[in-house]
């Protein structure tokens, strides 16, 4: 049976989310789509710097990172660390809290998503155990770039979703097996400011981490940084899409997609968006890719009530 490796948000903010759902896979294997199998879970631990793609406020503690570690190495499940912010340069290397990270995941299993190439370069010097992912921060469309990509010493390549349903272009790419696919993405297709709030992302989470540093005890004024920076910020109701919005978007690729069309054409690593994503959202969305439909009604009333007795979520009797 050929595999399908999905890439799942959030192993932090949604810890307990993801393990009763990895859980559900490992106990009720009969409600799952053929082949389906959680390749990795991705995300940060807050307030890591480093961090890029969605702004991650809050906090966490080592032993809270140490709990998540140790729960999904036990699952045999890699974490893979969301290192992608794009302003990350050499006075940034030193930070305490995004080292402490990494020498507490640093196994044969985990992985990390770069976009920033001195960050690559001070991961793979010191800590080479990590498994090297490209992001599709990178933005990388054209056809002899991406093969250009391909061929470095990357575990995956995530693809810029613009290419998604363009078969031309996906029926020419060289090593399908490395590259990972976005089915779900709520940007606006070919937007053409997702680079631009990449950098704002970016400069936001580097200046919430500075914030704590200097002033703990009180809380980051999120309106203030917009004040004071006012070309790195904008709104966009995008990320606000759910699944049902998302699903007549171009880019959009529904499970049949995967399994008639992407599957027989080589690419079996998809990626699911959701760091920032509610719950409910999220549910719907695991359900929509990974879920058999004659058992939906069944896995989720299962998965509810697990959700409850976890505690992830309540309901007022």
């Amino acid at each position: 049976m050929q595999k399908v490796r999905f890439h799942l948000p959030d192993f932090s903010g949604k810890f307990r989310f993801n393990y009763v759902f990895a859980s559900m896979l490992e106990n009720c294997p009969e409600y799952f789509r053929d082949g389906v199998e959680i390749a990795s879970f991705y995300g940060t631990f807050p307030p890591a710097m480093w961090n890029g793609g969605r702004f991650q406020g809050d906090t966490c503690d080592i032993n809270f990172i140490k709990t998540v570690l140790n729960t999904f190495c036990q699952k045999k499940i890699p974490l893979r660390f969301t290192f992608t912010n794009p302003l990350i340069e050499e006075k940034h290397l030193n930070d305490k809290f995004c080292n402490m990270i990494l020498k507490l995941g640093e196994n044969d299993l985990n992985g990390v998503i770069v976009v920033s190439p001195v960050l690559e370069k001070y991961i793979r010097q010191h800590y080479p155990r990590y498994k090297v992912t490209s992001s599709t921060c990178k933005r990388i469309t054209d056809i002899e770039k991406l093969d250009s990509e391909l061929e470095k010493d990357y575990n995956i390549v995530v693809l810029d979703y613009d290419l998604n349903n363009r078969f031309d272009i996906l029926e020419k790419i060289p090593h399908k097996e490395k590259c990972e696919i976005l089915v779900n993405a709520c940007c606006e297709p070919n937007c053409p400011k997702r680079s631009e709030h990449y950098v704002s992302i970016g400069k936001q989470q580097i200046a919430y981490y500075e914030h704590l540093l200097k002033n703990p005890r009180e809380n980051f004024d999120s309106k203030k940084f917009a004040r004071e920076n006012p070309s790195s910020t904008f709104s966009c109701n995008c990320m606000n899409r759910n699944i049902i919005d998302i699903k007549n978007l171009r880019t959009h690729i529904t499970p049949d997609d995967i399994y008639e069309k992407y599957l027989p054409m080589g690419f079996n690593q998809f990626k699911i968006e959701g760091r920032t994503s509610n719950v409910l959202n999220l549910m719907e969305t695991y359900f929509y890719y990974m879920i058999k439909p004659e058992y939906a009604d069944e896995a989720r009333f299962k998965f509810i009530a697990n959700l409850v007795s976890n505690g992830v979520i309540k309901f007022n009797e």
